[in-house]
């Protein structure tokens, strides 16, 4: 199993194999999944635990919350191209690690909007945010450029 790579700017390469690999308070990260078959890539962002509730213990009115590991380690993107590719022929790369959910969702933007997503056709990336969408953007990018 490949494990998520982080590359810092010293060029020191860290390996995340284990929540207790993460910063302590991280409570996700944003990525980059590369095919090197193909050279397609994808950034999203993952979360490392799920809150899950319980129902209340007999006698008992309050329901219980337990928070279980999510799927981090194999993850392969919410796209439905990135679910297809093999896990072996990919890297994986954490671009940033985050301590809350809104800068998650930030982080995930900014580095979607850096890397030209939408623009660059070695990206699967279909939208931003659910806002700017892949289609409509090449299609003004054609327009432009008559």
């Amino acid at each position: 199993m490949s494990d998520w790579r982080s590359k810092s700017l010293t060029r020191n390469t860290k390996y995340y194999k284990s929540i207790e690999d993460f910063p302590e308070g991280t409570v996700g990260f944003v990525y980059r999944l590369t095919n090197k078959n193909t050279n397609e890539s994808y950034i999203g962002k993952k979360i490392l635990m799920h809150k899950r509730t319980l129902k209340p213990l007999k006698g008992y009115k309050r329901k219980r919350v337990k928070y279980v590991e999510s799927d981090w380690k194999t993850y392969m993107g919410s796209s439905d191209i990135t679910k297809k590719w093999k896990l072996e022929n990919c890297t994986r790369e954490v671009l940033d690690t985050c301590f809350n959910k809104t800068m998650m969702s930030y982080s995930e933007v900014k580095h979607q909007f850096i890397f030209e997503v939408l623009e660059n056709e070695n990206y699967v990336n279909s939208n931003i945010a659910g806002k700017f969408y892949k289609k409509k953007i090449q299609e003004f990018i054609k327009k432009s450029k008559k």
